[in-house]
């Protein structure tokens, strides 16, 4: 028997009776934390915002990590890599609502304000984001970009202060996405805020319709989407924590597409005869965050002890099974350029351990927590069985772990501010760049900001991250990230666990839908046959 939550129907979802070749339903992993993207790193916030509502100056072509036009027709790069110009697409409309309705089409005013936004801490909105905004921060961009210039209505020109060699490829990241002015303007003269976190306005394939708190995103196709209508009129992403219920609606037909399964469920799932699984090898990492904030974590021993105290090979075969995932050894998988063949993991040895432990001064019982999350997504399929392996694993070595579950977007926030010890965490690449994977989850600039979890801090590591960004030699630049690779193993800020392939289920159905090595989940040219 299903439970409740799996007898709901694809015309209950939709409150209408069902149109299969026109309304899209998306079983998901969880909750959006909001909108306004610029505030927010995970996921299915951006699946939920950045992918549906708003676009950018630039993006990836589907399933890949090639650059192509989208709200910029074109650019040019200054010889010395310090100024970039745009050509901006005309024609291109804001969404029309029931809240908002644009007087004139997208133009670099909106350009200049949602950048000026997040770098000016003068702009009036610098200050509304009670998130503030994680990726300009971590990533350093009010010390990078020294001005977003209008040159006139259609062109708009960024200046560096030094070279940037992923700048472009950061400008088609979520952070990035283009608001109306207009629409920020409106809102800011009437004292409403947090509207633009609730009732977002971009101009992107589908058109914000409403939101039910856990339970599931309304949207509609934009009429006047510059690039053509989507084929679905409707999109509805249902937010369904469990992966178990997320397989039982698919095969059910109350979502066409089901997110994020179990890997350990993809041999069976592959023998289904009305599903069809996608997979992709991504560029994803799972890991344990090791707040070095707190004591005794700021000992390199201790936190080389916890990794040594770890069994990987255990954890992967429970979480992902057979040939989900490879054991992770550095923050990014070893498919992305500047990795390190040589580098190597850290061993299953708890004797090792105990002694690193006494080194320390470290007592048996030092009491430690866990934090994970409910329901289950690609870097953390089950994360009740990965703590309680940690927990058992750091037991072992007389390390007392308790562990504390937190719904998504209260662990990010309570983990920003640093109240964690131990967190379970997951990245996907943004870029096809392995500063996406360093300089926001590792860098000293991340580290004030609350985004890089570990709260790590390593001068030399920082500045061969700065060198890298600034070259535009490509062998130069994986040779600075090797060297910050073996700090970065050297230091142990956290348990690196699994690279896992993406998965998703879908009905045999649908069409066009195509995963993205870099997680992202876009729905504009999926088409539903009869």
């Amino acid at each position: 028997m299903r439970t409740a939550l799996a007898r709901l129907t694809l015309a209950s979802l939709l409150g209408c009776a069902p149109a299969f070749g026109q309304s899209l339903v998306v079983c998901t992993e969880a909750s959006p934390e909001g909108f306004d993207i610029t505030q927010y790193t995970a996921a299915t916030t951006a699946d939920a915002s950045a992918e549906t509502v708003f676009e950018r100056l630039v993006q990836f072509a589907p399933g890949s990590t090639r650059l192509v036009p989208a709200l910029a027709e074109s650019w040019e790069i200054s010889p010395d890599g310090l100024q970039y110009t745009f050509t901006l697409r005309q024609g291109v409309k804001f969404h029309r609502t029931d809240y908002f309705s644009p007087t004139r089409e997208f133009n670099a005013d909106d350009v200049l304000w949602s950048f000026e936004r997040q770098l000016d801490p003068q702009h009036p909105w610098h200050k509304l984001a009670p998130r503030g905004f994680p990726y300009a921060e971590s990533m350093g961009l009010p010390g990078l970009i020294s001005a977003v210039e209008k040159l006139d209505d259609h062109h708009v020109r960024f200046t560096l202060r030094h070279p940037e060699a992923p700048f472009l490829a950061d400008l088609a990241m979520g952070f990035a996405s283009i608001y109306s002015a207009e629409y920020g303007d409106l809102l800011l003269a009437a004292q409403k805020a947090d509207q633009l976190n609730n009732l977002p306005i971009g101009t992107g394939p589908f058109v914000f319709q409403r939101y039910q708190k856990d339970a599931q995103v309304r949207f509609n196709a934009n009429p006047d989407y510059w690039s053509g209508k989507p084929k679905i009129d409707h999109l509805l992403l249902a937010i369904t924590p469990d992966p178990n219920v997320r397989i039982q609606k698919v095969k059910a037909g109350d979502c066409q597409i089901a997110v994020y399964p179990k890997p350990t469920d993809i041999p069976a799932l592959r023998q289904e005869p009305n599903l069809k699984v996608e997979e992709l090898d991504s560029l994803l990492v799972a890991y344990v965050a090791l707040n070095t904030r707190h004591k005794p974590l700021d000992d390199v021993r201790v936190r080389q002890a916890i990794n040594l105290a770890f069994d990987r090979k255990a954890y992967l075969k429970a979480q992902f099974g057979e040939g989900a995932a490879t054991p992770a050894i550095a923050p990014y998988p070893p498919t992305l350029w500047g990795s390190d063949p040589q580098l190597k993991g850290w061993p299953h040895n708890p004797a090792r351990a105990k002694q690193l432990l006494e080194e320390a001064g470290i007592q048996p019982g030092l009491k430690l927590s866990i934090w994970t999350r409910p329901g289950g997504g690609p870097t953390n399929p089950n994360p009740g069985i990965g703590a309680q392996m940690l927990q058992d694993d750091l037991n072992k070595i007389g390390i007392q772990a308790d562990i504390r579950v937190f719904e998504w977007g209260e662990l990010i926030k309570r983990a920003k501010q640093g109240e964690h010890d131990l967190i379970f965490m997951g990245w996907v690449g943004d870029n096809g760049d392995p500063d996406n994977f360093l300089t926001p989850n590792l860098s000293c600039a991340a580290a004030k900001s609350g985004e890089n979890q570990a709260g790590w801090c390593n001068a030399e590591f920082d500045e061969l991250l700065r060198q890298a960004r600034a070259s535009t030699d490509q062998e130069v630049r994986a040779d600075l990230y090797r060297q910050a690779l073996a700090i970065f193993q050297q230091e142990a800020p956290w348990i690196a666990l699994a690279y896992p392939k993406q998965f998703a289920v879908l009905r045999p159905n649908v069409r066009g839908f195509t995963l993205s090595p870099l997680g992202a989940n876009n729905f504009s040219r999926v088409e539903l046959a009869p």
